[in-house]
């Protein structure tokens, strides 16, 4: 076991308590998260209940927010898992795909594209993949099909002021 200072307090925490809040807030890996989440469950420390309502209030991924809830709960805590509001689990998503198809050849592939947000985005692409299951490759392929390259989602075009003769 190893201490943490938490509010001026010590507490006991498992040794690893260091890698598990490491793995706990690793945006690109879901799994991780889970993973970090369900061990964390098995410590009733302020510090690790502070960690898990974190995740569970604001983890993109809901199999990783139920998990805390769970694991919250069964160290006694009476929280209530939160409505997700947001349909889209990061700001500006439509015109970050934009950019990544924009940034390939215009004879792109739906594969090619794929390929480019799990490199240039990997935190996006994993919290996806994770929060749409088996549903994320058609799910992410009607995005890629409907995103239209010849519209500015910020400007919207000026009115033609020229006059015709």
């Amino acid at each position: 076991m190893t201490t943490e200072d938490h509010s001026n307090k010590q507490y006991e925490l498992p040794e690893n308590y260091s890698e598990l809040k490491k793995a706990a807030h690793r945006t690109a890996d879901w799994q991780q998260r889970l993973s970090a989440v369900t061990e964390l469950g098995q410590y009733d420390q302020p510090p690790v209940i502070d960690l898990l309502m974190h995740l569970m209030n604001n983890d993109p991924v809901t199999a990783v927010r139920r998990e805390a809830h769970k694991q919250l709960r069964s160290l006694g805590q009476d929280v209530q898992l939160p409505q997700r509001h947001n349909t889209e689990l990061f700001n500006h998503m439509t015109k970050t795909l934009i950019r990544i198809k924009k940034s390939l050849p215009r004879e792109h592939t739906y594969e090619d594209f794929k390929d480019k947000l799990n490199k240039m985005r990997t935190d996006i692409y994993n919290a996806y993949e994770g929060e749409k299951g088996d549903e994320f490759d058609s799910w992410l392929r009607g995005r890629w099909e409907s995103l239209d390259l010849t519209r500015n989602p910020k400007k919207t075009p000026k009115p033609d002021t020229s006059s015709e003769q």
